[in-house]
């Protein structure tokens, strides 16, 4: 009786060794598959617009597209940052100098982004404006899942798939 019940647990351990952990490792590296999709995607956006100037309705609904592709759902966060010119001469007292101009940044968010894409079919940046992508998954991954059941300390609001990318735009869009 007492060999029955270790040959069960030898049985049961080599299961889970021969295809529990060689699932979780395929599983893992579908992830990096999809971590590495979904960076490259981002980063040509960003060197799209970076380069160009402008981001189409077209651009940005091929980015959702491409990334949507990898099985998983997304939030994506873009932000311009508008560089407002400020040509007005401030003079430093203590120090005699003459600063001419002030640069200043405002921030245009996904939404706004989205309704002007949807209203006018583009965006129009400038050169100096600074671009900021963000994307995260929201759905769980099937390795998730898995480490989840296997290890019960996955929490709801984990992500595991994450890019982001920004520059400078170099260019004024047409």
């Amino acid at each position: 009786m007492n060999d029955t019940f270790i040959v069960i647990i030898a049985i049961g351990i080599a299961g889970i060794l021969m295809f529990i952990f060689p699932l979780m490792t395929i599983a893992d590296r579908n992830d990096d598959i999809t971590q590495l999709t979904v960076q490259t995607d981002t980063n040509e956006l960003v060197d799209g617009i970076r380069r160009t100037g402008t981001l189409t309705y077209d651009e940005y609904n091929s980015f959702v597209s491409s990334i949507s592709a990898t099985g998983n759902a997304y939030d994506v966060e873009i932000q311009f940052q508008i560089l407002d010119e400020n040509p007005s001469k401030k003079t430093s007292s203590a120090t005699n100098v003459v600063i001419i101009g002030e640069n200043v940044y405002y921030s245009v968010y996904t939404t706004q982004i989205e309704e002007e894409l949807n209203n006018k079919g583009k965006y129009v940046l400038k050169e100096g404006d600074i671009v900021s992508v963000r994307v995260k998954n929201r759905s769980k991954t099937f390795a998730q899942t898995l480490r989840g059941v296997w290890y019960s300390v996955m929490g709801d609001d984990t992500y595991i798939i994450f890019a982001s990318a920004a520059g400078t735009v170099s260019v004024n869009g047409k």
